[in-house]
């Protein structure tokens, strides 16, 4: 067993969360596993503004959507690489209803945005140029890709499981997590390791 660890792996001295506690140095570690996979050869996947509102416009071409369908929607369409977080999504809708482009009708207790005639025409403006998550696709290379789709995804979602342990599993629970962590950790290197 790797000794590298204290018997509390998340530095403190309980599992609680003040500052220097467990729960600010996992969420440190989560964000510096998230950081590192943003590290891609064209520069993130942060896309422009003017892009969310041409995604939006491409998509109620096809159908009405409400807001989560349409982050879902780019985020499946662009293989994971993009996805638009809600606080730029909604706030694009709302600018798209204010100029007359689209316009929303609630079902099930929910708003589903159409496209006016007015954005129909916006939208048939753009139909020559691709969508915004093609472009992002094939710049990066990523839409069949795991290095930019399954890996982060995967890495994030293991952060997440070792987080979840930090700050609610016993102690003993936790020594297990840092021991599976570790051959985890043991066992990436050896991929690279292979010839």
């Amino acid at each position: 067993m790797n000794n590298a660890f204290p018997s509390n792996p998340f530095g403190g001295s309980g599992f609680g969360s003040g500052q220097g506690g467990p729960a600010s140095a996992i969420f440190d570690a989560m964000e510096q596993l998230r950081k590192s996979f943003e590290q891609r050869p064209s520069g993130g996947s942060r896309m422009a503004k003017g892009d969310v509102r041409t995604a939006v416009l491409s998509l109620l071409t096809e159908k009405p959507m409400h807001g989560y369908q349409i982050i879902n929607e780019i985020a499946d369409r662009s293989g994971g690489s993009w996805k638009p977080s809600a606080g730029s999504v909604y706030p694009t809708l709302q600018l798209l209803a204010d100029e007359g482009l689209i316009e929303a009708q609630e079902q099930s207790g929910r708003k589903t945005y159409s496209l006016t005639e007015a954005g129909r025409a916006v939208a048939a403006e753009h139909t020559e140029t691709p969508a915004p998550w093609e472009s992002q696709s094939k710049s990066e290379g990523s839409h069949d890709n795991p290095r930019y789709s399954a890996l982060p995804k995967a890495g994030v979602d293991l952060a997440a499981a070792a987080a979840a342990v930090g700050r609610s599993g016993s102690t003993e629970q936790v020594q297990q997590a840092v021991e599976i962590l570790d051959e985890a950790r043991r066992r990436l290197y050896s991929i690279l390791a292979q010839d």
